[in-house]
């Protein structure tokens, strides 16, 4: 069998994108209700509905997919984006709910406390995997201008997570795209 967690080869990128896509089949599966697990569905819906995986926690999974088939570790912005979804977004729900009695003006299904913690814990967790990546020798950055584009690419996932869209773009496929984007346009790589 091939040394997957080493390489750089093609391989290891559909090697890494394997445990996401089991995940993927067993949200498919429970959220078209042809298996109940009710375990995965209480911890992973808010309303206990098979339904919601095939929404937010499917989209979440596909953007795993997505990042480790596209990125694997050849660039920074698959490791940002990814920070942003599981860190910033991830974090934010969490804070949102608990401190999030302030609404930002233009959504109030939004919090301030939620948005400062996506921003903050994006921000660190993008540059504490950044960090993680380049003493394992994937990357060599300078890490004021990485400092300063990370910063940038936490403001625009922020931003776009506080937005009023989820309606129309859950914000699993909103907050990693709009990092992607970001991240791809400041890094140049």
């Amino acid at each position: 069998m091939a040394n997957f967690q080493n390489s750089t080869s093609t391989e290891a990128r559909y090697f890494a994108a394997l445990v996401p896509l089991v995940n993927c089949l067993r949200l498919v599966i429970n959220g078209l209700s042809l298996v109940k697990d009710d375990g995965l569905i209480k911890s992973v819906t808010r309303e206990g509905n098979p339904k919601e995986l095939l929404r937010g926690p499917l989209y979440y999974v596909l953007m795993l997919i997505l990042s480790a088939l596209v990125f694997w570790r050849d660039s920074p912005v698959g490791v940002i984006s990814l920070s942003m979804m599981c860190g910033g977004d991830g974090v934010a729900d969490i804070i949102g709910r608990r401190f999030g009695s302030m609404k930002i003006f233009y959504n109030e299904k939004k919090s301030w406390a939620g948005s400062i913690s996506m921003f903050v814990f994006g921000f660190l967790v993008s540059i504490g995997m950044l960090y993680f990546y380049s003493i394992l020798g994937y990357y060599q950055l300078d890490w004021i201008e990485t400092l300063q584009r990370v910063a940038l690419v936490s403001l625009v996932a922020t931003v776009i997570e506080s937005l009023p869209i989820t309606e129309v773009v859950d914000d699993n496929i909103s907050v990693p795209l709009a990092s992607m984007v970001a991240a791809y346009l400041s890094f140049g790589y």
